[in-house]
C-alpha cells in the first residue's frame, strides 16, 4: 500500500466492503488519467464475454474484450506497450500508453505484429469528476498501489488479479482473499 496521492499509473484496489457495487465490487483499475478536471481508468480484472472479432467482424482475433467500468459501454478503448507501432498514443506511465491511431492498430492485429500480451481492449471506461475520487478514497472505498508490473500488467491482469492483490496487501485483508464474491450464496 502507498500513501503517496494519486498518480495516473497508479493501481486501484476496490476494498473488499464494496460489496453491493456491481461495477466494482472486486476490482483492480488502472488509472490512465488523474488531474484537477477529475480521473479516468479501466478495470483490469472484468473479461467479458467478447472478442474483439465479436465486435469488429473484419479483425480475424480472439483478443478477449474486457469491462472497463460503467462510462460510455458502448465504446472501445484500449491499452497497450508498442508506442513504437501505435502511433498516436497517450503514455500513462511505465511504458503503458493509451489509445492511438486505431485503423493502424487493426492492420497490425491482422497481421499478427501484435500479440495479446501487447495490448488490452475495453468496453466504456472507469471515470470521476473533480474531486470524486479523493472523496473516494477518504471514505476508504479504494487501496491505492504502485503498478509493480509496469508494461507487463497486460499479461498479469486476469480474472483472480483482485484476489492476488489482497494476499500481496497480507494482514487485515487475507481474510477476503478466500471470501466468496456473493457472501448471499455461501
Amino acid at each position: 500500500m502507498i500513501t503517496e496521492k494519486l498518480n495516473k499509473g497508479h493501481l486501484l484496489i476496490a476494498e473488499p466492503s464494496i460489496l453491493g457495487d456491481l461495477s466494482f465490487n472486486r476490482s483492480v483499475i488502472l488509472l490512465a488519467d488523474h488531474n484537477a478536471e477529475g480521473s479516468v481508468g479501466f478495470i483490469l480484472n472484468k473479461p467479458l464475454k467478447y472478442t474483439i472479432q465479436d465486435l469488429l467482424p473484419e479483425i480475424e482475433s480472439n483478443f478477449k474484450i474486457y469491462n472497463g467500468g460503467p462510462v460510455e459501454q458502448d465504446n472501445l478503448y484500449f491499452i497497450h506497450n508498442v508506442p513504437d507501432l501505435i502511433l498516436e498514443s497517450i503514455e500513462i506511465s511505465n511504458g503503458i500508453y493509451w489509445g492511438g491511431n486505431f485503423d493502424l492498430t487493426k492492420d497490425l492485429i491482422k497481421s499478427g505484429t501484435i500479440k495479446k500480451k501487447n495490448i488490452r481492449f475495453f468496453l466504456g471506461y472507469t471515470g470521476w469528476e473533480a474531486g470524486q475520487l479523493e472523496n473516494e478514497m477518504h471514505s476508504n472505498s479504494w487501496i491505492l498501489t504502485n503498478n509493480i508490473y509496469e508494461n507487463r500488467i497486460l499479461g498479469k491482469a486476469s480474472a483472480h488479479f483482485w484476489k492476488e492483490k489482497i494476499i500481496e496487501l497480507g494482514g487485515e485483508y487475507l481474510i477476503w482473499s478466500n471470501a466468496p464474491e456473493n457472501p448471499v450464496l455461501n
